[in-house]
């Protein structure tokens, strides 16, 4: 799904990512762990080039979205984000921070479908064998409705349904994030990213959303996580990587990584984190 081939990231003369190579195949659960300064999260915003990346590829289903010809908002929509400090609008209920991106994506598409329907008819009439035209049959009012009920559906699964109308400011830590992972879920990706997605929480808020991530890692969701959560890793990971100043050290499943780590750099570090 997604292949990482020699990844550079430079600010100015700071080399932060030193020529990481990764795969990640569909349904894998990537943990990400390493010392703060490492690259980790630069890593994880390389790969939806959040950060634009300044060597190297990754190729994902089948195209190099680090290429400058690529046009990469095309496939964020099948790679959703989930941050460390939640970024909900606050101006908006939670439903519509739910419903914000697939009510766009869907009415950009529907306008550039009717656009190319226009053009087709002025074209047509200069053409001896008339090309097709795609009718557009759903109309915004419909995609709205579509968006609000998954909406709905995804709310009612994490147990916050009666909360659709109020604004994220009244939610606690943990509801705020259960919140922006199920607003990735709505666009129906393949992979969700993590950034340290527990790390801005009280220690009581951080189960019910590891709970939450537990579910989609059952279901086959496709998930790199960045995080410092060791028993998380150890419980539902099937690939840990320790990443130090920039470079990929270790790469293992989690018995083998915890139990038998390689690298020096990778022992201190989990004698210092284990405790």
């Amino acid at each position: 799904m997604i292949d990482v081939i020699n990844l550079e990231k430079h600010y100015g003369n700071n080399q932060v990512l030193k020529g990481i190579s990764v795969t990640i195949n569909k349904g894998d659960i990537v943990v990400v762990v390493g010392p703060s300064g490492s690259g980790k999260s630069t890593f994880l915003r390389c790969l939806n080039c959040m950060e634009d990346p300044t060597g190297g590829q990754i190729i994902f289903n089948g195209v190099d979205i680090a290429d400058v010809k690529v046009d990469i908002n095309i496939h964020r929509r099948h790679m959703g984000m989930v941050f460390q400090h939640f970024n909900l609008f606050n101006n908006k209920t939670v439903i519509e921070n739910i419903m914000l991106a697939p009510v766009y994506v869907q009415c950009q598409d529907m306008r550039k479908a009717k656009r190319k329907n226009a053009l087709l008819k002025v074209t047509n009439l200069f053409r001896k064998e008339k090309k097709a035209i795609s009718p557009v049959t759903q109309t915004k009012a419909e995609i709205v409705k579509e968006a609000r009920e998954n909406a709905l559906s995804l709310l009612r699964r994490i147990g916050l349904e009666d909360k659709a109308d109020v604004y994220p400011s009244t939610l606690s830590g943990g509801q705020k994030q259960r919140v922006a992972i199920v607003r990735s879920l709505a666009m129906n990706p393949d992979v969700i990213l993590f950034d340290e997605p527990t790390s801005a929480l009280d220690p009581e808020m951080v189960g019910e959303v590891l709970d939450l991530m537990k579910d989609l890692a059952r279901e086959g969701m496709t998930m790199i996580i960045v995080t410092h959560e060791m028993g998380f890793a150890k419980e539902v990971a099937n690939k840990v990587l320790f990443i130090d100043e920039g470079r990929i050290l270790e790469s293992a499943p989690p018995k083998e990584f915890f139990e038998n780590p390689q690298n020096p750099r990778l022992k201190d570090f989990l004698s210092k984190v284990l405790v």
